[in-house]
């Protein structure tokens, strides 16, 4: 338990301060614009930006360590720039930008919790640039935990794997590369599944993953698999609403096949983890009746669209938590 006092409780106030900062300089493209030294005036022109406001951005960046001044020059160091530049391969900034439209969301809090009404699309439904940014900050976290979770799931004896709102693939391609024999489809909107043809397009298992487009609140899901992967879906949406979804992918197994779920699976006092708590908060902001769920939350909506042998195979800390099920 966390022992609290005055001043740790102001600090925790201010902890939006450097966030914000860095959201700013992401949304701004600072780490890209000054991955080469400028002057204060040939940062301005790079960025587009007004004097006043690029200088004091800039030197409190600086003074956080996340920019270098010196003699008049602002430099993004080369390691800052591996993780934030958008010109980096590895680049988090696609995340950076996610996490700015979610600032907007969540400075609504207060008002959502008196009121219990949100504004804007539910979450997961982005158009144009918040929706790429959306898609590709999943990818950056998914490539750090795909293999570990395809590896958990023990898929040796799967044939075809259905990744359901599989955004680009990460997942799948996990599965593709950790089972030879498995060949998986990868379901999910229009726009997001021509970023899926790009992302793929170079993957030494693209043979082995195919791309379908559709919608999976209005569109029945393509059948004939042995295995259903849910991953990152069920916080975003109600109780009712992953009974309908369960049902679906249900539909989509043959007699005896699997469907594995990946997301936040809380305690029963629903505090940890503590990731998923304040995550939960997210989906508070974001959508109409999404939440985190326990394992008994989850176990319940299985059962009722049907599934059997419901299993918690990981609790987990970082929305990694994994609940398996089958269908008779």
């Amino acid at each position: 338990m966390k022992t609290w006092n005055a001043e740790s409780i102001l600090e925790l106030s201010r902890a939006f301060m450097g966030a914000r900062l860095l959201l700013t300089g992401a949304e701004l493209n600072v780490f890209t614009h000054l991955s080469a030294p400028k002057t204060l005036d040939e940062a301005v022109a790079a960025m587009g930006s007004q004097k006043r406001g690029t200088e004091i951005l800039l030197d409190a960046l600086s003074a956080m360590g996340l920019l270098e001044k010196k003699d008049g020059r602002y430099n993004c160091p080369q390691e800052i720039a591996s993780l934030l530049s958008s010109d980096a391969p590895n680049s988090v900034r696609p995340m950076i930008l996610h996490s700015a439209s979610v600032w907007d969301r969540w400075s609504e809090l207060s008002d959502v919790v008196r009121s219990g009404k949100k504004s804007g699309p539910p979450a997961g439904l982005f158009e144009d640039e918040e929706l790429t940014a959306f898609i590709y900050a999943m990818h950056v976290v998914g490539r750090h935990l795909a293999d570990a979770v395809a590896a958990r799931a023990k898929a040796e004896d799967a044939k075809s794997l259905l990744d359901v709102g599989g955004a680009t693939g990460t997942y799948a391609e996990a599965f593709a590369r950790r089972y030879p024999g498995l060949r998986a489809t990868v379901f999910d909107r229009p726009l997001v599944i021509k970023m899926a043809e790009n992302r793929l397009a170079a993957s030494e298992v693209r043979d082995r993953i195919a791309l379908a487009a559709g919608d999976f609140y209005d569109d029945p899901l393509p059948g004939g698999h042995d295995l259903v992967f849910l991953s990152a879906i069920i916080h975003q949406n109600s109780p009712e609403q992953n009974t309908a979804l369960y049902q679906k992918c249900f539909e989509a197994l043959e007699p005896g096949g699997r469907i594995l779920v990946r997301d936040h699976v809380l305690s029963p006092d629903r505090t940890q983890p503590v990731a998923g708590a304040i995550f939960a908060v997210n989906m508070l902001v974001a959508t109409e009746g999404g939440n985190c769920y326990t394992f008994e939350d989850i176990q319940r909506t299985l059962a009722e669209a049907g599934f059997e042998r419901i299993a918690l195979l990981q609790e987990g800390m970082m929305m990694d938590g994994l609940v398996e099920a089958y269908k008779p």
